[in-house]
């Protein structure tokens, strides 16, 4: 009888805490603040700033600073690998210029 009364206890000590917890994680995404503390300046919106291309021949999105690139005329590509520049730049070989 007594170890039923001290597992509903603990029971009840961890419903309150989890509830606890998601109260303070839904207050603290509205007020900017964390579970951890205050957010960095800026932290969330660098990672989200980073410009992405897309490739033209599978389309995959793919970090500009990262991709490969083509021109064919006055149109620039930036593909994800050099097997889908090459796609791509053979079918637009009578425009290519570099």
């Amino acid at each position: 009888m007594l170890l039923s009364w001290l597992l509903r206890i603990v029971l009840v000590l961890i419903l309150l805490r989890l509830v606890f917890q998601f109260l303070r994680g839904l207050v603290g995404g509205m007020t900017g603040r964390g579970p951890s503390g205050p957010r960095q300046a800026g932290a969330s919106r660098a990672s989200a700033a980073v410009p992405l291309v897309r490739d033209p021949v599978c389309g995959t999105y793919v970090v500009r600073s990262k991709s490969l690139s083509a021109v064919a005329g006055s149109q620039t590509a930036w593909f994800c690998s050099e097997a889908c520049r090459e796609s791509w730049r053979a079918s637009h070989a009578g425009s290519r210029t570099a």
